[in-house]
């Protein structure tokens, strides 16, 4: 699942998607469903001329995808969240840079 997030930036906002972290039943695991599933909303999300996505996940999966720590462009969880597990990727190149800011979440997720 992809949902709306907003970095706030000197510059104004930047909109970016946010991933959910990746569940897959265990019996299910290892076949490559996560990652297609990964890949096909990375696809969308660019096709949607987005960015980028951030995700806050295990950071030893979300690499194999392009992901790198957010903090490398600037890009900072409105969560206090454990180093390194809050990443993004940049859906066309060069697009985060410059863009160091407040990664900031639909107001609904304040509410979990």
């Amino acid at each position: 699942m992809f949902s709306p997030v907003t970095v706030e930036t000197e510059r104004g906002a930047l909109p970016v998607a946010g991933l959910a972290p990746m569940a897959i039943v265990p019996a299910l695991q290892r076949q490559g469903i996560g990652s297609l599933l990964v890949k096909a909303g990375l696809d969308a999300c660019r096709k949607a001329g987005l960015a980028g996505v951030v995700v806050l996940g295990n950071p030893n999966y979300y690499p194999r995808f392009g992901f790198v720590p957010a903090s490398d462009y600037g890009i900072q969880s409105e969560y206090a969240v454990a180093e390194g597990a809050f990443m993004a990727i940049e859906l066309r190149t060069g697009a985060l840079r410059g863009h160091a800011g407040l990664a900031k979440y639909a107001p609904e997720f304040q509410l979990v």
